[in-house]
């Protein structure tokens, strides 16, 4: 990651294209403990209700914060020369990204891009002829690689304390709150996100890529839409449902999404549903559904190790378990982020809970972390975690002083750049053609050379 360079009154010009949730991170951060070395001066979206919210945000972020240009989504070149923009930032819709990122880097500004980097072999292949022709600056924003659990994985393994690694094994799940949202909005189609092997799993496999620094080769894959979907909820007796969760009936199920019982997502997307037809909130067990919620791969690495990959989108809570075996010992990560999805009494749950936190639920199971190393014949014992704030474990201030403010040089190599992009959505894209063929996939034969 390279320290950015400075304009005018010292500060870096900066960009946000795409205005969704995830933008807002961005636009705090900037706008707010930032913005002694961050100007935001344009966003840009296609839809005039988003950007107007966002604006509003910004104005009520207190003085001394200067409204940004508002650009309309075919202005990208024009906003970047008319503002002299130096770093755009990318939160739009997966299937965007790589010609956004391309026509950026065309356009004579460096990019911050939310991952995955792109959904596909093609848009990996434009992306890198971008970036051969500029020799400008790209960088992949995996905020999971700061969260402190994960960077003390990382360290315990860098450090020796397993050997050599052999394999990893790794189970994510996806709560039904969480996981249900996917098969909401525009990820549920596989021509948009790529399906969860790569607008989720890619922050998964590239944890797995940075922890034992290695690169993938071939990939196994196993999967099918197995619990949503209009089928599934047939054959589970779920018969007439409402086309979108913003109803009258929403109380009645937990799989709708009342966008009224959420101030974001309202001004966000029910209010802006007018401009460009997008809908938040259709029904998790309606037609057009055509990515997965069961997953399975096997990846092998080019070093020798082997990780075993596990993904459930409805799962009754949320969070992670990682092992890594090694020649000396095994390391183990459980993190619980939410331990029970609750709802009722006129209370919505949190969408994603790395990103807001709901009370605790009461059970055998608990919201928290661990990190326990068991070396050959010795007792196991606990590696102590450095207590984290913020959303995605703690990552996202990491990530975004990092981003901003650059810094000395980082001994566990977080700054993810072009080819540690690639690396994660390989394993997607290859994944993606082993689900469709029934066959290994070699990474090189999925964009990766």
């Amino acid at each position: 990651m390279t320290t950015p360079e400075k304009h005018g009154d010292g500060r870096t010009r900066y960009a946000v294209v795409g205005t969704g949730s995830r933008a807002q991170s961005y636009v705090r951060a900037l706008c707010g403990a930032h913005r002694d070395v961050a100007d935001l001066v344009a966003l840009l979206d296609p839809n005039p209700g988003r950007l107007a919210y966002h604006r509003e945000l910004i104005r009520g972020l207190g003085t001394g914060v200067r409204t940004p240009a508002a650009y309309d989504g075919g202005e990208l070149e024009r906003m970047i020369e008319e503002r002299g923009v130096q770093r755009v930032v990318v939160t739009s819709p997966d299937h965007t990204h790589a010609d956004v990122i391309a026509r950026s880097l065309r356009a004579g500004a460096d990019v911050i891009t939310e991952k995955p980097l792109t959904t596909d072999a093609a848009g990996v292949a434009l992306i890198t002829k971008a970036l051969d022709e500029t020799g400008r600056d790209l960088v992949v924003t995996f905020n999971y690689r700061y969260s402190p659990r994960n960077s003390a994985l990382r360290e315990l393994i860098a450090s020796g304390a397993v050997g050599r690694v052999t394999g990893v094994q790794f189970e994510w799940v996806l709560d039904t709150q969480h996981g249900a949202d996917y098969f909401r909005r525009w990820h549920r189609d596989k021509a948009n996100s790529g399906g969860l092997l790569v607008h989720k799993a890619s922050h998964h496999f590239d944890l797995v890529n940075w922890w034992i620094d290695d690169a993938p080769r071939r990939v196994y894959a196993s999967g099918a839409l197995k619990f949503y979907g209009a089928r599934n909820a047939a054959e589970r007796g779920l018969t007439d449902r409402p086309a979108r969760g913003t109803t009258d009936r929403a109380g009645e199920d937990p799989f709708l999404l009342d966008l009224r019982l959420h101030e974001e997502l309202r001004g966000l997307y029910l209010d802006n549903e007018h401009h460009d037809g997008y809908l938040r909130d259709l029904d998790v067990f309606g037609e057009g559904i055509t990515i997965e919620d069961n997953l399975a791969l096997v990846v092998d690495y080019a070093g020798g190790p082997t990780l075993s990959y596990g993904l459930n989108a409805h799962s009754p809570w949320e969070g992670y378990r990682v092992a890594v075996n090694g020649t000396e010992g095994r390391a183990e990560l459980e993190v619980v982020e939410r331990a029970a999805v609750i709802t009722g009494g006129g209370r919505a749950a949190a969408v994603d809970p790395s990103m807001a936190k709901d009370a605790a639920a009461e059970g055998a199971r608990h919201d928290g972390e661990r990190l326990v190393l068991q070396r050959h014949w010795e007792p196991a014992r606990e590696i102590p975690i450095p207590e984290a704030e913020g959303g995605h474990g703690g990552g996202d201030a990491v990530l975004f002083r990092a981003l901003f403010r650059g810094g000395d040089a980082d001994p566990l190599g977080r700054a993810a750049g072009v080819v540690d992009g690639i690396r994660a959505v390989a394993v997607g894209i290859a994944g993606n053609e082993s689900l469709a063929t029934g066959r290994a996939v070699d990474i090189a034969d999925a964009g990766e050379e």
